[in-house]
This record gives C-alpha cells, structure tokens and sequence, in this order.
C-alpha cells in the first residue's frame, strides 16, 4: 500500500477520502455472538444497569440508612456490628482460637488462607471439565467457603443483642445546658462527670440526668447513699454546694 493512499491531508492529520457506514461486523460464524459489544450490547448493559441504579436511588429515599447518635470513642460498652458483609469475620473474632492473643490468627492468617485457597482453585483444578462432579477440589473449596459464610454470618445475627444495640444508638436530643453555670462547675469537678458525661446524657455505667423529674432533695438523697450502680460517698463537697448541685440537675429538662 502506498504512502498516502486514500487519505487527504488536512492540515497535519489525515482524514479519510471515503466514509463508510456504521455496519455492525457479522459474528454469525461465531455461535453465541451475532451481534457488535459496540454499541449493541453495551447499550442493553447501560440500559440495565440505568434501571438498577433508579432502583437503588428509589429504595434509599424510600428507606434512609438508619443513624445512631454521634460516636463517642470513650464509651468502652458500645457493642459494634459491621455491616452484613463482614458479619462472618466479625463472628471469627468472637472465638478464642481466633481472639484475644490470636487475633491475629482471626483477623489475617485464617481468612488469608481461605482467600487465597478460593483465589488458587482455578490453578488446583484446571482440567477441561466443567460438569461440578468432575471438578472435585474446586467444587469442595467453594461450597466449604460459601458454606462457613453463611454459618458464621447466621450465628453472629442470631447472637447478637439487638435490643441493647438500638438502645446504645438511639439519638437523644441533647439539653440545652448552661456549662458557665454555678451547679455545672460543681459537677464537672467530681468523679460524676467521668459516668454520666459532659452533657448528661448518660452512658454505659450510668443514665442521663437530664429530665429525670427528681427533686433536689431526691438528688441529694442519691448522691449520698448511692443508687444501683452509684456507690454511696462519691460527692466531695460542701453541703451547700451539693445543694447547688441537686438544684442544678433537678432543673435540667
């Protein structure tokens, strides 16, 4: 073929002298594949997928993803629960084999050999046989993978509290608290604060005081002799101040 033949220079590129038709390429010689990926099949995959995604779209108005109150990294009785996907390692992690000092043997070394048995199995089993009888060791590996997914998902659903999780992430709405107040620095400069929180709002070892309906008297009584989890004695202070105090958190609504 000569330099130049059928292209017209234009400028410094070349264009072609003839135009030819868009005409999907005939793969009738081939079974299965009659028709162009461009723009045929990737047209339907698009429109498939357009749908798909209006699906999702819809679902996650219709349905928000369900929110918990804002993360507190100091609440050591906060019971955490990946999504669904994880849930099996998250089971792994809860037997001794694979917790505590073996964490490591639960978080990396066993689930890398599962892996990494499932990524291999091609190369284990490469005969030509595609019927599953044939195929023994990489039909074994899959179905004991997909097997030990489902028993360990199932049984980190079924062990989990669900009540206690709702609880602990509930969204509260948070009282307006006057933190210049008198009766707040009291009660910021006593152990209280480390069980109940700057806000009041409670925790794992100790409830909110806000809107509790107690009076001051009530909240003294408390204070001094304890109340279920609370020992007695924990208040170092004058008496005036755990006055204060009490009409402090008595007023909290």
């Amino acid at each position: 073929m000569h330099r130049g033949k059928g292209m017209k220079f234009v400028g410094d590129s070349r264009v072609s002298a003839e135009k030819k038709p868009n005409i999907p390429k005939d793969y009738s010689e081939y079974p299965g594949k009659t028709e162009a990926f461009w723009p045929n099949f990737l047209l339907k995959e698009w429109m498939v997928g357009a749908v798909f995604l209006v699906g999702y779209l819809s679902l996650t108005v219709a349905h928000p993803s369900p929110l918990e109150r804002m993360a507190d990294p100091t609440d050591a009785g906060y019971i955490p629960l990946p999504d669904w996907y994880f849930l099996f390692l998250y089971q792994l992690l809860k037997y001794e084999f694979a917790s505590g000092p073996y964490t490591v043997m639960g978080a990396l070394i066993m689930p890398g050999l599962a892996f990494g048995a499932l990524l291999l199995a091609p190369w284990l089993d490469n005969g030509p046989e595609r019927r599953p009888t044939r195929r023994p060791i990489a039909v074994s590996l899959m179905l004991l993978g997909v097997a030990a997914t489902i028993f360990l998902t199932w049984e980190s659903v079924v062990n989990h509290d669900w009540e206690a999780a709702a609880k602990q992430g509930a969204i509260v709405a948070e009282a307006e608290i006057d933190k210049e107040s008198e009766g707040y620095q009291i009660y910021a400069t006593q152990s209280c604060i480390n069980c109940h929180g700057e806000t009041l709002a409670g925790g794992p070892a100790a409830p909110g005081l806000v809107g509790t309906g107690l009076t001051p008297d009530d909240v003294k009584n408390i204070v001094i002799n304890g109340q279920g989890n609370m020992p007695a004695g924990q208040f170092n202070g004058t008496d005036e101040e755990l006055q204060k105090l009490a009409e402090f958190i008595s007023t909290l609504e």
